[in-house]
């Protein structure tokens, strides 16, 4: 597969920040894209911005009965990117609310599972399914564990504060979902992204301190449109080079 091939994709999340530039960039490569939205105007908004043969799908991630009404419109699908994610505050695990990690891990693990287990018969039809998870370089038990790690590895200065548990434990889970995930769909590429700080409504951090989504979202472009003969069951920093777990 690659970006003179016309595919049909669905980026969930994706009528804003990484999830919007990584629909803008599967347009521009000639794909069909359906915006993943929660809220339909806002859905509606970004189609009429991004133009192209992009479709509205509204999908609440967290409802199961959005993802079955969504998934109901979707016949056939050769690219998931799910993208949809929150982080709630950046609490350490002594401070961390329980009801923050059941929000967190609701969106960022559960509603992957949901959404990728409910279109997983549109993925089958596909001659080549890929399947994009994005997570998060603080993410990484090396690159949170080992110093070595920490001081080379993308988005460091996030690893050397114990804070963002919820958000960082939930994107650790959503790593091993996407190792499993792949071992169970041999046919698949089946893989997870670290985009790196980016400019979004994230946290605070990434409204301040976030570079270009744009750079973020091609990396994710680069894993929905490998080849036959490409990596699965792997963790990627934005820039191509292997994460460690």
């Amino acid at each position: 597969m690659g970006p003179m091939q016309k595919t049909i994709a669905l980026v969930t999340g994706a009528n804003k920040g990484i999830g919007k530039e990584i629909a803008r960039q599967l347009l521009e490569a000639g794909q069909t894209v359906f915006i993943g939205s929660r809220d339909a105007e806002r859905g509606k908004r970004a189609v009429a911005e991004l133009g192209g043969d992009s479709r509205l799908l509204v999908l609440d991630v967290t409802d199961e009965q959005s993802i079955a009404r969504a998934a109901a419109e979707v016949e056939a699908l050769d690219i998931l990117v799910n993208n949809a994610g929150i982080m709630t505050d950046g609490a350490t695990g002594p401070e961390a609310q329980l009801d923050d990690f059941r929000r967190t891990y609701e969106t960022n693990v559960f509603g992957v599972v949901a959404v990728t287990n409910a279109f997983l018969p549109a993925l089958r039809r596909s001659s080549a399914p890929r399947i994009v998870n994005i997570s998060s370089g603080t993410a990484s038990l090396g690159a949170s564990t080992d110093e070595d790690v920490r001081a080379a590895a993308s988005g460091a200065p996030a690893m050397h504060s114990p804070g963002g548990i919820t958000y960082r434990s939930s994107k650790a889970a959503l790593n091993m979902i996407t190792a499993l995930y792949a071992q169970a769909l041999p046919e698949f590429r089946v893989n997870a992204l670290a985009p790196g700080i980016r400019a979004t409504d994230l946290n605070d951090r990434a409204r301040t301190l976030g570079q270009d989504p744009a750079e973020g979202a091609a990396g994710a472009v680069r894993l929905a449109l490998l080849p036959e003969d490409g990596p699965t069951g792997a963790f990627f920093s934005f820039d191509g080079t292997s994460m460690p777990w």
